[in-house]
């Protein structure tokens, strides 16, 4: 079965965001929000600030792409399954590593709550992820029989609810990330079918990103120096949320226009992004351990916490995207060109076509 070639451009992206992503880890996840709410105005805490801000809208970011390659392919079994098991070979490998090493004691309520790939149907990003994968084809349904009009002002309805109203401080807009995936997903269709703004081309767009960044990071300084950190991600902390949405529709839109060839090395990265989220966020004991024990992002504060967070996330993605492509190498093309050439000869399961 021969691969379609990935846009490097795209993929090089989808590094970028996986990179901003863990950094939103090493802050949120590590404790070191609980350090920095102490010292407000250390120009270590507003560095971190500005540092962690971007995994929300690295999330969207992530769905775009989605929308954009899925809105003109469909779902096959085969893809779902690649998915599925993606996600289920982590959470079993890493949970029974953490058993063996002794790090937690074995019980069969927490192996299933670790191993099950559905845990959270609101802010759990993979649990998610997996639900709206499956709406896919129904949304497609929706985009093909669509009219640009009737598109663009379902999206102006969308976005005016989920965004707009939800930014207003007295109205409260609660939804999850299916539903605000399947919104983005419909942004991303509607440029790949009728593109936004075709007068700019990818150096316009790249300002337009950079404005949109330096927006978004000043209205974080700005609640930062004021002493209202509680409200510090106040236009970004949701994927909904509105500074969220302009930088990573901007941010799309420079790497689309991008003229960058073709690579390899690029693309081979790219596909295991995805890998390096399951790996480093594939439990709470993960979270422990990486970033508490491991890597004692806290205990780094006092010192030079610039150089140990940069070094921390590379060194984090390196690792985790060497890990996924001997996954991808010794166990899933195997297994999936025994899969192929089984369900060649079975044609499908349940009525559904396997490619």
């Amino acid at each position: 079965m021969v691969a379609k070639q990935r846009d490097s451009n795209l993929e090089f992206y989808r590094i970028i965001i996986m990179i901003l992503i863990t950094a939103n880890h090493y802050v949120c996840n590590s404790g070191l929000l609980d350090v920095m709410n102490q010292a407000t105005t250390s120009a270590k805490t507003l560095y971190l600030y500005l540092f962690g801000m971007w995994g929300k809208t690295g999330i969207n970011c992530f769905v775009l792409i989605t929308g954009y390659y899925m809105c003109r392919s469909r779902i096959t079994l085969r893809k779902f399954t690649k998915l599925l098991l993606w996600v289920l070979f982590y959470n079993t490998v890493i949970y029974f590593a953490f058993v063996a090493c002794g790090y937690c004691d074995f019980s069969f309520g927490n192996c299933v709550a670790s191993i099950w790939p559905i845990k959270d149907i609101k802010g759990n990003f993979v649990s998610c992820y997996l639900v709206f994968f499956l709406t896919i084809p129904f949304l497609n349904i929706l985009i093909r029989n669509m009219t640009k009009r009737q598109h663009l002002w379902l999206l102006v309805l969308l976005l005016s609810v989920y965004t707009l109203w939800a930014q207003l401080p007295f109205v409260e807009v609660y939804s999850n990330y299916v539903i605000w995936f399947s919104v983005i997903y419909l942004i991303a269709s509607y440029i790949r079918i009728y593109g936004i703004f075709g007068q700019l081309n990818y150096r316009k767009w790249g300002w337009l990103t950079l404005c949109a960044v330096l927006i978004a990071s000043l209205s974080v300084i700005g609640f930062v120096i004021s002493g209202h950190t509680k409200y510090a991600y106040y236009f970004v902390s949701n994927s909904n949320a509105i500074m969220a949405v302009v930088v990573s529709v901007c941010a799309f839109m420079f790497f689309k226009n991008m003229p960058l060839r073709y690579n390899k090395w690029i693309n081979a990265v790219g596909a295991s992004t995805f890998g390096v989220l399951l790996i480093h966020t594939s439990n709470d004991m993960m979270h422990k351990w990486l970033w508490q024990d491991l890597l004692d992002n806290v205990g780094h504060y006092a010192g030079n916490i610039y150089l140990h967070s940069v070094l921390s996330i590379l060194g984090v993605f390196f690792i985790c995207s060497i890990i996924d492509q001997l996954r991808l190498k010794w166990i899933e093309k195997p297994l999936f060109n025994a899969l192929d050439k089984y369900m060649a000869k079975r044609g499908n399961i349940f009525g559904i076509p396997w490619t």
